[in-house]
């Protein structure tokens, strides 16, 4: 299951990226839903919310030894029914990574296009990262007593 999942959200992050990197131009945006939802073509060179930008071979170093962390830290999530999640959240997380780590080593940026006004524009493996995170904070709660 690690690996069906693992590759499932990279194959749907890396064929999005792909898609919208040849439908869209640097920059151009498409409503899906006007002043709420559009399709933005961005090319992120920094971290989350572009800080640190042109930074790749920090975000690179960094991304490799999280992956290598990730994959350590799953082989201890097997114990409980409650591990199934954090085995979950885990694989999002490295997965989520390892589709930016990809996009920054072959492109030297990350692909962007989900564009929600509110928020800066953002990508399925950013999602990914996210999704695990607020699971995998939700896991570390539970085992550590917190309703």
């Amino acid at each position: 299951m690690i690996f069906i999942l693992l590759f499932s959200i990279l194959l749907v992050d890396q064929l999005s990226k792909y898609t919208f990197n040849r439908v869209l131009y640097l920059n151009q945006s498409l409503p899906v839903i006007k002043g709420i939802f559009h399709l933005t073509l961005v090319h992120n060179r920094g971290a989350a919310f572009g800080v640190l930008k042109d930074k790749v071979p920090l975000f690179i170093i960094t991304s490799l030894i999280a992956a290598v962390l990730i994959w350590l830290a799953l082989s201890k999530c097997n114990k409980t029914p409650q591990d199934k999640i954090c085995r979950v959240a885990l694989i999002l997380i490295l997965a989520g990574g390892i589709g930016n780590l990809i996009d920054r080593i072959a492109l030297g940026y990350v692909v962007d296009f989900l564009d929600f006004r509110i928020w800066p524009v953002f990508n399925l493996a950013d999602s990914a990262i996210t999704i695990g995170a607020i699971l995998l904070g939700y896991v570390i709660l539970k085992s550590s007593g917190g309703n």
